[in-house]
């Protein structure tokens, strides 16, 4: 498997920043009593946000992060590395890019942190950014060929689900290295506003995958009726308390779906999915078909989502209610597209100030 690594330098200087403004209102919106970021940490956060239109089709650049950088509480040892997998594109790269500043502003122990970005292609300019965005990242880049589904992909609802990296997330056990035995896996369309170590100190038990679980919501509508009148494929969820979740926020334990087989399992619902048209949500509804009803349930607050409105229209949709940890612009609708075009949702301003992208309009101009 194709990869390039790059290690974090050691360097013990902190860059000197301004943490922006509206990063702290939604930090007083989302924890109005209390805030997991380190002290250390929120002194080297602060930061001018600003939001640019592309002027061009070329890979956008991005201003450099603070360096965030670990309390002297924090274990230095390899095994307490907190594993962080997520794709990458020219296409998302400012959501990813979004995100992990996200990820590394919350960390008590940000320099714990290890990213694994997933590609199709692996462009230099690519790698580029991501050093130039993140000088002390620790994290590797591997090549995902899209011919691994090649002849496996169903045309879905929406043609952003039909790419090949979308489906990357089934294929992880074969695509990290064996020392790597346990990950968090995150759509590049989020923000982390709480400390991740929470979310990786889950206890999985025996189960190969931790996610919230949403009991109350209409699992039937997932699939088709073609499914639901064949009585042998109904049948796949006997014995099962079903529920939906969303695979945009998993945590993975890839010991156990290696031994598993589960990516073999999962590739079997996608290929009676393009024999018999059984849902209609690319990626999503065959890791339910094995996993639904199975997997460790985590806590509503790591994630909130459904923020990018329905498949379709991509609608503003407001927060639900309950403490948040981490919010997901899933659905049509992007908060860096919808700030672009100067039609924002609300919600859409929670994600701006950890917009890196360069500017020449400050966000607060609106």
């Amino acid at each position: 498997m194709a990869s390039w690594n790059k290690n974090v330098p050691s360097s013990s200087s902190s860059s000197s920043n301004y943490f922006p403004i509206l990063g702290i209102l939604s930090l007083l919106l989302l924890h109005p009593t209390t805030t997991t970021t380190s002290s250390s940490s929120l002194a080297n956060a602060i930061r001018v946000v600003a939001i640019q239109k592309p002027t061009s089709d070329d890979i956008p650049s991005f201003r450099e992060a603070p360096a965030f950088r670990n309390g002297n509480a924090c274990s230095s040892r390899d095994i307490d590395k907190i594993q962080i997998v997520m794709p990458v594109d020219a296409n998302y790269i400012r959501g990813t890019m979004a995100a992990v500043l996200s990820i590394l502003q919350h960390s008590t122990c940000p320099e714990n942190t290890s990213f694994h970005f997933l590609s199709i292609h692996l462009e230099p300019e690519i790698i580029s950014l991501i050093n130039s965005t993140f000088p002390y990242l620790s994290y590797k880049i591997y090549h995902f060929h899209p011919n691994r589904v090649r002849g496996k992909i169903s045309k879905s609802i929406r043609q952003a689900l039909d790419q090949p990296l979308n489906y990357a997330r089934i294929y992880l056990s074969d695509i990290l290295p064996e020392d790597v035995h346990r990950v968090i896996y995150l759509d590049s369309d989020i923000i982390v506003v709480d400390d991740i170590a929470k979310l990786w100190g889950v206890d999985l038990g025996d189960k190969v995958l931790a996610a919230p679980e949403y009991c109350h919501a209409n699992f039937t509508n997932y699939f088709t009726y073609t499914f639901w009148s064949d009585v042998n494929l109904a049948k796949t969820f006997e014995g099962r308390q079903t529920c939906y979740f969303n695979t945009g926020v998993m945590v993975m334990n890839l010991d156990e779906w290696r031994k598993g087989g589960y990516t073999q399992k999962v590739e079997e619902w996608m290929l009676i999915q393009k024999q018999r048209r059984i849902y209609h949500l690319g990626s999503l509804p065959p890791i339910l078909l094995v996993f639904a009803g199975n997997i460790k349930a985590v806590d509503h607050r790591w994630n909130q989502h459904g923020l990018g409105g329905d498949n379709f229209e991509g609608k503003c949709r407001g927060l639900h209610p309950g403490p948040i940890s981490l919010l997901h612009w899933s659905g049509k609708g992007k908060p860096w597209l919808r700030l672009d075009a100067r039609k924002p949702c609300t919600i859409d301003y929670l994600w701006a100030p950890y917009d890196l992208y360069r500017s020449t309009r400050v966000a607060l101009e609106e």
